[in-house]
């Protein structure tokens, strides 16, 4: 008999320890420290090596991927969900707004804002309670005020994710705690939290490091979960995380002089884990990548090649003498993120005709530019003739008959 009961307040034990694992989130973990790494410019030359499964260092100006691993493989999310959630709640309702809270958002479970039934709060208040307290009965609130149920906004999130290109992400909650639906990767991560920093109120919230909320006119001030910010020089946000599935997650935005980047880790085994990872990662890009004017090299090459090469374009049977005039279209993007060992790696090759029939016309394709990194092509430019040459007709031979016979 005793056996049983005491098999049964095992199970139980086990049972509730492992919904608190599930629910678990950062509010509920302290970090001192010693658990924060500095890593100096001779610890960083080589390749990072990360506890975190998934990772990707993300360079906002040209959108390029500057170090990955395993950055397009599927994964559960956690609450960087929230990124998304509070996209949704700033481009579709009235912050000012205020809101009575449900049963349904008080009785949330996991890292919360502290809502009960019949609270009331701004809608403001819950933005700030989502992202910096992470709180889960906050997103179902704002879920339940925007999008008039979970399921609701859900399909706001997914046609929101739909609309920005992100084929690997999809939404069932506006928290994130684990569901096999609800999945995104790295990469697509930091495609939305680029996109979210371009909005002034999402980025001023996820830079503040702390935040009086009023809930039913009571203040209460809560704390940013993102232990990186206000510690690593230059992070401005974004959002923290932790699920079993989605393990431990961080999302950082960092701005070093104008070299802005984001950094996504998801499943880093400990919270730990993932403090150094993105602290490595972070150093590791600005220490060894800086961004490179592409355009000036680009131009340079260009206007050398055409001062020698293109009074040799012929066009024949053209009513004039004037040579082909020549440019290029635009870059993908003028600046890059590229090794400070590759500076000199930059390459242009050009390919174009030397022989026309008249006419040609303007803007008319004639020739290509290749843009090169350790012989590898990163862009590929149009080379257009930029005025319209045309072709003789009737009278332009006879005056051409005209002039020869009376000389």
């Amino acid at each position: 008999m005793w056996k049983k009961i005491i098999g049964i307040v095992i199970i139980i034990n086990l049972m509730l320890i492992n919904v608190s694992v599930i629910y678990a989130d950062d509010e509920n973990e302290s970090i001192s420290e010693d658990d924060y790494i500095q890593v100096t410019s001779n610890d960083v030359i080589e390749e990072p090596k990360l506890n975190s499964r998934i990772a990707i260092a993300y360079d906002r100006k040209s959108g390029n991927v500057i170090w990955g691993k395993d950055e397009n493989k599927r994964s559960a999310m956690a609450s960087t969900t929230k990124i998304m959630t509070s996209l949704i709640l700033i481009e579709n309702a009235d912050l000012t707004q205020t809101v009575t809270i449900s049963a349904k958002a008080g009785g949330t479970g996991g890292s919360r804002l502290g809502l009960k039934k019949n609270d009331k709060i701004t809608l403001k208040d819950l933005l700030y309670g989502l992202m910096l307290k992470s709180g889960n009965d906050a997103a179902v609130a704002i879920a339940e005020t925007v999008g008039g149920s979970v399921e609701g906004f859900s399909d706001m999130m997914n046609a929101k994710a739909k609309e920005l290109g992100l084929e690997n992400t999809h939404y069932v909650t506006p928290h994130g705690l684990d569901n096999p639906d609800h999945y995104t990767t790295a990469y697509e991560l930091a495609k939305l939290a680029d996109y979210a920093l371009n909005n002034e109120t999402f980025a001023k919230v996820v830079n503040t490091k702390s935040y009086t909320v009023i809930i039913n006119g009571y203040p209460k001030t809560i704390s940013n979960t993102n232990e990186l910010l206000g510690y690593l020089e230059g992070v401005n946000g974004v959002k923290t995380g932790f699920t079993n599935n989605a393990g431990r997650c961080l999302v950082t935005s960092v701005n070093r002089n104008g070299f802005e980047i984001i950094t996504v880790v998801l499943q880093a085994d400990t919270k730990k884990f993932r403090t150094s990872d993105s602290i490595k990662l972070i150093n590791y890009v600005y220490e060894n990548y800086e961004l490179f004017n592409i355009k000036e090299v680009v131009d340079e090459k260009f206007n050398n090649w055409c001062q020698i090469n293109q009074n040799r374009i012929q066009v024949n049977k053209s009513n004039n003498n004037n040579n082909m005039k020549l440019y290029t279209s635009e870059l993908d993007n003028e600046l890059i993120p590229i090794k400070k060992s590759d500076k000199d790696k930059v390459d242009v090759e050009i390919n174009n005709l030397f022989y026309f029939e008249a006419p040609v016309v303007k803007d008319e394709t004639v020739g290509s530019l290749k843009v090169c990194l350790n012989n590898e092509i990163i862009d590929v430019l149009e080379i257009k003739n930029k005025e319209t040459i045309e072709k003789k007709d009737i009278w332009d031979y006879v005056k051409i008959f005209a002039y020869e016979f009376c000389n």
